[in-house]
């Protein structure tokens, strides 16, 4: 029913910055309602890092507020997270999440594209 295809993972150095994507395929009457961002680190637990609504509110926690910008746009369908001064501890596997409103309240997630971030 909905597809979710990210991309724009890498190997990149600290302080450098990245851009991930994650575009949603399916129905064009589908309507997708909020949209988010997490990551998980061998042997961790999967950490929320950013998320936004269909009004475009954002939220971060700390450890990556100021860093970590998520976007959407619905036109495409796709959410974006672009991520500065990239540190070691980056290095994760991150997800998209995306929730639907319409024709059912179901949340999709994306396959994980890998992040590492090399000292």
């Amino acid at each position: 029913q909905v597809q979710l295809v990210e991309s724009g993972g890498g190997l990149v150095q600290a302080g450098r910055s990245l851009r991930l994507s994650c575009a949603a395929s399916g129905s064009i009457f589908i309507v997708f309602n909020d949209m988010a961002w997490y990551r998980q680190a061998p042997g961790k637990q999967r950490e929320l890092l950013a998320t936004i609504t269909s009004a475009g509110t954002t939220n971060y926690p700390n450890s990556v507020k100021g860093r970590f910008t998520i976007s959407r746009n619905n036109a495409n369908r796709t959410v974006y997270l672009q991520m500065n001064s990239l540190r070691p501890e980056d290095t994760a596997i991150y997800y998209c999440k995306v929730d639907t409103s319409y024709p059912a309240w179901e949340s999709y997630w994306g396959q994980g594209t890998q992040v590492t971030v090399s000292s």
